[in-house]
Order: structure tokens, then C-alpha cells, then sequence
């Protein structure tokens, strides 16, 4: 059942974090694509926020998995540096290059300062649903 939670946990960051975040930088003019991108990802043709949030919810799990025995600031400080570090790296140093995007000084910070948050909001999620270090472990 943890496992559910941690993917629906990073699922449900990117849709609210990761997206609301995007959308403030959007209103800002910080970044020339609208959030919420319903346009249909190959190989299923799901809209691209679906598939955003799907992986998401994949990296939720793997926060879960490095991060779910620490407790208290270790907990959140450790979901906002994880959550910043991996899925940017895997986005600039992966994705990007394999979808033609490029990749700057700015997609790095706003990467960072995206997944920091959308970090913070898996670890809230995850106590909203009553997801605790296992005893013993802290």
C-alpha cells in the first residue's frame, strides 16, 4: 500500500506543485509554454501532462524508496534536494537531448526550482495519507 501512496503522492505533486508552479511562471512570462499541456504523447497518445504526472508518480516511488525512513527536517529537506537533483538531471541530461529540446542555464534553474517544489509536495502528500518512517529507522 506505500507504494500506492508514493506514486499517487507523485502524481498528484506534479499535477498541483510542479504544474501550479509552472503556471506562475507561465502568468510571468518566465517560460513561453502554457502549463497543463493536454497535446497527445507518443506511444499512447495521452495528453503530456498525464504522462508528466504518470512519471511523477514513478519518481515518487523512488523518493520513497531513498528518503521514507528519515523523519522530521531530514524528511523534507531530503524530498526538496532529491526531488530538485534527479528528475532534472534525467530531464537535461536524457529527455532533452532525445526529444531535440534544448538545454540551457535557465531550463536547469527553472528544472531545479520545479522539482524542488514538486519534491515538497510528494513529501506532503505522502504524511496527508499517513505515510510513516518505519519504526526503528529514524
Amino acid at each position: 500500500m506505500i507504494w500506492f501512496k508514493a506514486f499517487v503522492s507523485g502524481f498528484l505533486a506534479t499535477l498541483v506543485f510542479h504544474q501550479g508552479l509552472f503556471t506562475l511562471f507561465w502568468l510571468g512570462d518566465l517560460v513561453p509554454k502554457a502549463p497543463f499541456n493536454l497535446s497527445p504523447v507518443p506511444p499512447l497518445g495521452v495528453p503530456a501532462v498525464v504522462s508528466l504526472a504518470f512519471f511523477g508518480g514513478l519518481w515518487g516511488m523512488a523518493l520513497w524508496l531513498i528518503l521514507g525512513r528519515l523523519a522530521g527536517v531530514k524528511f523534507w529537506l531530503g524530498h526538496v534536494i532529491a526531488g530538485a537533483i534527479g528528475p532534472t538531471a534525467v530531464a537535461m541530461l536524457v529527455v532533452f537531448p532525445l526529444k531535440g529540446l534544448d538545454v540551457s542555464s535557465q531550463t536547469w534553474v527553472g528544472g531545479l526550482l520545479l522539482n524542488g517544489f514538486w519534491g515538497l509536495g510528494v513529501a506532503l502528500f505522502m504524511r496527508l495519507m499517513g505515510a510513516k518512517a518505519p519504526s526503528g529507522l529514524r
